[in-house]
């Protein structure tokens, strides 16, 4: 049964009463829009841990102003069905402004290895990834976060996050999973 739960505290709650019951925390965050790719972490991630959260949240701070935070692919309904159809035990999807209250003003930024490739042309994204996983790892205490390789820069960053911040976690990239034409599946794809 995959319980659904949309405030901090109580998913807090949840993955601690985890932990203290000897279970090993997977995490896979998401920002929805679910497709095979994005199954195939949660299968990655429930071989690592017997308990998994799966976290459905589309993050405002890693989009630009002229970026499409107005249109990302919001499915609710059809990401719920895939997390239950993998038997993921949690799944959080807060309101932006639960995660962001009225003051927030703390950013997670790493110095150099967000500067090249995409880093280059979307200068303040990755702060925005940084500190939205970040406060996702706080709040979860996973032992293990699985990530896809297709955003190959996203997961090396995020690697390092949590070996220079010595965050206990081991933060897995997995294979890309591409469409019959070679495609690296995207949520974004929708779009085409």
């Amino acid at each position: 049964m995959t319980a659904v739960v949309r405030e901090l505290a109580d998913f807090r709650r949840a993955c601690d009463e985890a932990r203290a019951q000897g279970h090993r925390v997977g995490l896979v965050p998401t920002m929805g829009a679910l497709h095979a790719g994005h199954l195939s972490l949660i299968d990655e991630a429930k071989e690592r841990a017997d308990f998994l959260a799966v976290t459905i949240f589309v993050n405002p701070l890693q989009f630009a102003e002229d970026e499409d935070l107005g249109r990302y692919p919001r499915t609710m309904n059809a990401d719920l069905d895939g997390c239950r159809g993998r038997g993921v035990d949690l799944v959080f999807a807060p309101e932006p402004s639960g995660m962001y209250p009225k003051g927030f003003q703390t950013q997670v930024s790493l110095s150099k290895i967000t500067k090249p490739l995409e880093g280059e042309f979307r200068p303040t994204h990755f702060d925005g990834v940084t500190t939205v996983v970040t406060k996702l790892f706080n709040l979860t205490g996973p032992s293990v976060a699985v990530f896809g390789r297709k955003d190959y820069q996203q997961w090396k960053i995020l690697s390092r996050l949590a070996r220079d911040l010595d965050m206990p976690i081991e933060v897995v990239g997995c294979p890309i999973i591409r469409e019959t034409d070679g495609l690296a599946l995207s949520s974004r794809n929708r779009y085409l």
